[in-house]
């Protein structure tokens, strides 16, 4: 969702629920910021915050089919980044084939009065091995997974073209930001990173250097346990090039990492 100027106002997710009806799924931080910008572009449509009115709990892993499953709920010909309405435990929600952690998943939408979905799902995924996790352990998968964080690798600041989300902008129709981005004059772009020969852990707003010089910051960082190495997201020159060795400040001392795509890890 692009400002006049280009810039990244939220990382989003639009699902048609029918002909007239769309459901917008926002970031927290900015629930109140993406729905006034919403609602003042929206004409003569209706624009609605539920944010109160509704729970959203992420099931993910490579079991989680199989959980839904045995929650009595087939969601075997679900696709990815598709919704449909449905039933869990008699409850209506909305269940969408989608997530933050590079996994297979999916997202349950339904009223917040409906907290015993939570335990209900927790019992009946005892023999596939669920446990609750928090946002320190999705941070570290989204990161392995090349999915970028609002506030740290995204802002307002930050366009589409030059963070790897080319692909979220098409010019061959209209949409709010298009012109700013068509004289757009890209001088920087988002990359990931690998510390070498160390397990330090860099952090936002750590410096890059390019050629012993200062060319960006770093914008996420963390230990991945499954590459068992040091990665994260930096912003660097257009010229820099992908294996490119390059140093990260971390506690004042320079360390050698190499320069990789944004996509660290890829599910079977």
């Amino acid at each position: 969702m692009c400002s006049e100027s280009g810039g990244i106002l939220d990382d989003v997710i639009a699902y048609r629920i029918s002909k007239k009806d769309f459901l917008l799924v926002v970031n927290s931080s900015n629930i109140e910021k993406d729905f006034d910008w919403v609602a003042s572009h929206s004409q003569d449509a209706h624009v609605e915050n539920i944010t109160d009115q509704m729970a959203l709990l992420a099931l993910q892993g490579p079991a989680s089919e199989e959980v839904l499953k045995a929650a009595k709920l087939d969601a075997s010909e679900l696709m990815r980044f598709h919704l449909i309405t449905t039933k869990l435990f008699d409850v209506d929600c909305l269940l969408a084939r989608t997530g933050y952690t590079g996994e297979d998943g999916f997202e349950i939408f339904f009223s917040s009065s409906h907290t015993e979905i939570w335990d209900k799902l927790l019992e009946i995924g005892t023999d596939f091995g669920i446990k609750p996790v928090g946002l320190g352990a999705r941070d570290t998968l989204r990161l392995e997974a090349g999915l970028m964080l609002y506030g740290n690798d995204i802002d307002e600041k930050t366009t589409p073209l030059e963070a790897p989300l080319s692909w979220t902008v098409k010019f061959d129709c209209d949409f709010i930001g298009k012109s700013a981005l068509e004289k757009q004059q890209v001088e920087r772009k988002l990359v990931g990173f690998e510390i070498l020969g160390t397990n330090r852990i860099a952090r936002k707003d750590n410096a890059v250097l390019v050629d012993d010089l200062k060319a960006g910051i770093v914008t996420s960082g963390n230990f991945s346990p499954t590459l068992s190495k040091s990665i994260g997201f930096c912003f660097v020159p257009v010229s820099v090039s992908n294996e490119q060795t390059i140093q990260i400040e971390i506690g004042n001392k320079p360390y050698d990492a190499k320069v990789t795509g944004t996509r660290f890890y890829k599910r079977g």
